[in-house]
This record gives C-alpha cells, sequence and structure tokens, in this order.
C-alpha cells in the first residue's frame, strides 16, 4: 500500500513512522522544514525563551537575597540564534529517527493531482493520502495589520521591544507576555472578550497576581488600527511594537476542493480521521480539534492506522493540556457538568526543587482538584507548580481507567517534588 503523507509536522511524522512500521511504502512531503510549527517556531521555541527568562526571574530573586551580586543580562540575538541552532539540531534527529522507521523524507512544496501528489515535478502516487499540513496565525481584518507581528517573527527580532501589545486573550497570548515582560518589555495584553475565558477562574487569578505580574491585562478592548509604533483601540492609543495572538487558521487550502471543510476552514474528519473523500485522511492543527501536540501525534497514528486498515479510534476525553509560563499550568477538565456532590480542595505549592527560593515570597504555585464525593470520581484538575506538566498526564490516564480518589490512600509519592495533586488526593481518599 502506497501512503503518501503531506507535512512533516507532529502528525505527519508520526504518521509516516506508524505507517511505515505497518509495512506501508511511505512518502513524507515537507515544504521546508521537519518538526513543523511546534519545534521551528511554537512550542520548542516557547520552552528556550522559558528556560531563559526562568534563569533571568532566578538570578533577580538570588540578588535580593544577597545570593549573588549581579543580576545577568540577557542578549536576546544570542538567545534567539542559539534557540535555531538547537531546533535545527533536533531536527536532524527526527530526520533520523523517520527514515529509520522507513519512510522516505520528501523537502518541497506539494500539489495534489488525480490520484497523485506532484513535488518538485515529479509524481508521487498513493492509494491513501493523508494531509497534515497544520496551521499558520489567523490574521485579523484591522487597518494596518501588516505592521503587526506573529509568533513567526519572534526569532527574527534584534532586540526586546521596549513596549510590546500583545492583541489576544488564549494561551499564545499569555506565554509571551510572560516572556517578554521578563526581558524587560512593557507589555499590554488586548483581549477582544475576557482572558484566559476557559480556565479555572482561581487558576486564572493566581496568573494574573503571581506569574503575570506587571502585566497590563485589558479586557473587552476593540483594536481599531494597527501603525508601525502602535496602535489604536477602544481604549485609545497604545505605543510600542503589536503582536497578534488571534488564533490559528488550518492550512486546508491544498484539499479544499476534494474534501469537506468545515465552518473555520479545517478538514472535516470522523473519530479515524477520515475525510469526506474515502482515499483521504487528515490529521493534526489542519483538522480543527484540539491544538495540542500531542493530539496531532495520536490523531496521525490513528489516521495511519486507518489507513493500513488496523481499526482505531481518536479519543478526546480527558485530554491534559498545559500553559508554559515561570511555573507551568496545567489543567485537566472531565466535562461532566458540576454536581451538588462535587467538593474543591485547593492547596499552595510544595517546596521543592524550582521552588525552594520562593518560600519566602509565597510563589510557591497552587493547585486545586474537583470531585465527586459520593462516586469518588476525580472531575477536575489545576495545578501551577514546577511538577505539574509531567503530573497531570499520569493523573489522566488513571482518570480514564477509573480510578478514583479512594485508590490514593496508600499512595507514595516520590520527595522531594513540587507535586501537590498527591496530597490533595490522599485528603479526598480519607474525606470521601
Amino acid at each position: 500500500m502506497k501512503m503518501v503523507i503531506i507535512g512533516g509536522g507532529p502528525a505527519g511524522r508520526s504518521a509516516a513512522m506508524e505507517a511505515a512500521q505497518l509495512d506501508a511504502e511511505v512518502t513524507l512531503i515537507e515544504k521546508e522544514h521537519i518538526g513543523g510549527t511546534c519545534l521551528h517556531e511554537g512550542c520548542m521555541v516557547i520552552c528556550g525563551l522559558n528556560d531563559v527568562v526562568r534563569f533571568s526571574k532566578d538570578s533577580n530573586n538570588y540578588q535580593k537575597l544577597g545570593i549573588i551580586s549581579k543580576k545577568p543580562q540577557i542578549d536576546y540575538s544570542q538567545v534567539a540564534d542559539g534557540i535555531k541552532k538547537i531546533t535545527g539540531k533536533i531536527e536532524n534527529v527526527l530526520k533520523h529517527e523517520t527514515r529509520q522507521s522507513g519512510a522516505e523524507i520528501v523537502l518541497g512544496v506539494a500539489e495534489i493531482k488525480d490520484g497523485n501528489v506532484e513535488v518538485n515535478g515529479k509524481n508521487y502516487p498513493y492509494d491513501k493520502l493523508l494531509i497534515a499540513t497544520g496551521s499558520r496565525p489567523f490574521i485579523p481584518p484591522i487597518p494596518g495589520v501588516e505592521n503587526a507581528l506573529t509568533y513567526k517573527d519572534v526569532l527574527d527580532l534584534k532586540e526586546v521591544p521596549e513596549n510590546l501589545n500583545i492583541v489576544g486573550s488564549g494561551v499564545i497570548a499569555a506565554e509571551f507576555a510572560g516572556i517578554f515582560s521578563s526581558l524587560g518589555s512593557q507589555v499590554k495584553i488586548l483581549c477582544r472578550k475576557q482572558f484566559l475565558s476557559s480556565i479555572d477562574p482561581e487558576i486564572k487569578n493566581y496568573i494574573r497576581e503571581h506569574l503575570l505580574k506587571g502585566v497590563d491585562i485589558q479586557e473587552n478592548v476593540d483594536v481599531n488600527e494597527i501603525i508601525p509604533e502602535g496602535a489604536s483601540t477602544s481604549n485609545g492609543h497604545v505605543d510600542g511594537s503589536v503582536f497578534l495572538a488571534t488564533g490559528m487558521t488550518p492550512n486546508s487550502e491544498i484539499a479544499s476542493d476534494m474534501v469537506e471543510l468545515g465552518s473555520k476552514g479545517g478538514i472535516m474528519v470522523n473519530e479515524q480521521m477520515k475525510t469526506s473523500n474515502p482515499s483521504i485522511y487528515a490529521a493534526g492543527d489542519v483538522v480543527g480539534t484540539v491544538s495540542n501536540t500531542p493530539v496531532a501525534r495520536m490523531e496521525g497514528v490513528v489516521a495511519a492506522r486507518n489507513a493500513c486498515n488496523i481499526s482505531s479510534t481518536m479519543d478526546y476525553h480527558l485530554i491534559p493540556q498545559s500553559l508554559t509560563l515561570y511555573y507551568p499550568v496545567s489543567f485537566l477538565d472531565s466535562g461532566i457538568e458540576k454536581s451538588e456532590d462535587e467538593f474543591d480542595v485547593r492547596i499552595r505549592g510544595s517546596a521543592g526543587p524550582g521552588s525552594f527560593w520562593h518560600v519566602l515570597d509565597g510563589e510557591t504555585g497552587f493547585t486545586k482538584i474537583s470531585s465527586d464525593l459520593k462516586t469518588g470520581d476525580i472531575t477536575r484538575v489545576s495545578s501551577i507548580s514546577p511538577a505539574s506538566r509531567t503530573t497531570i498526564p499520569y493523573l489522566a490516564k488513571m482518570v480514564k481507567d477509573g480510578y478514583k480518589t479512594t485508590d490514593f490512600d496508600d499512595f507514595i509519592e516520590t520527595h522531594p517534588s513540587t507535586d501537590a495533586i498527591y496530597k490533595l488526593l490522599h485528603f479526598l481518599s480519607k474525606y470521601g
């Protein structure tokens, strides 16, 4: 079976490796970089920047405590160059892994033509085709929007902007606000509606008061015009660079006349990642489900298995998610409507690796768990701590497998740890 995959990001690459291992003849086509947006412009770039931010903030705290005498100076251009070198090295590893699995990598712009994909003048016939072309920044119809930056421009900046006005209200807006405010920018977040509207209000308040302290967050603001020196808003004029964090647009144009698209431009798929065209599958950001790299990988695997006639379905229940700030903000929601038997417990973050030196200023994080006291079901979890991004996915798996709060009565944690989740679960196991 010949399978052609367009897009070398997390979804496409995972699909290529899975299909190749299932004995398909796989061609993976990528127009620019293996690893996609996540590696070269998104998640990994934010991780690289945030590591430097954490070092900078820790150094500032150590200076206040008299531990060090001088705070190091950050050279942003060197940071950007270093991130590009590191992501380039990671890309080489990904290429090697992909080829080792048996998939062929072809670099170039793909065009779909009558059962073939053409790249650089060469045809690649397929029995099954997977579209995994990702997404790009959504550019709102604002006069002068061409003067604004997006995440694609971050590593090309020569220095940290003195003033940065971020248009948006979601995860991307929060993450870049945390990074640039910590690097010295005066940051405003201009939200058309509410800031981080899908996050638990108590967690959101902690983010505003502790992790984005100093960031001016303005809600219910319309941006009327963007100019090189700033923007005109419904709250008045703002000076400085404008950064768009206004969401994503699926790169679905390549197959728009071959498959059914949704109202927001994403390729419509079923739970097997099949499109309306029986020979075409789609996965990742281009389908517009959950913009999340692990989800994209799993969608790619599901698509590859079904293309190889191995039945597999995608499960979007209990997906752990996170925000990359000084401390990771991680959360899990069962989607179950809150009942009168649901009980909330909360605790300040623990002292331990990554938070020890913040005990004196109280900046150790915050964790909250909701549970149904009658059934013992864990319904919602939100955690802000150095360990939260590691802890939450395992908890999600356990909840999926039917674990109740009572199953944590004899739970033994590793120590030292900044994970406060086990403390709350241990309490709930006795209280329930």
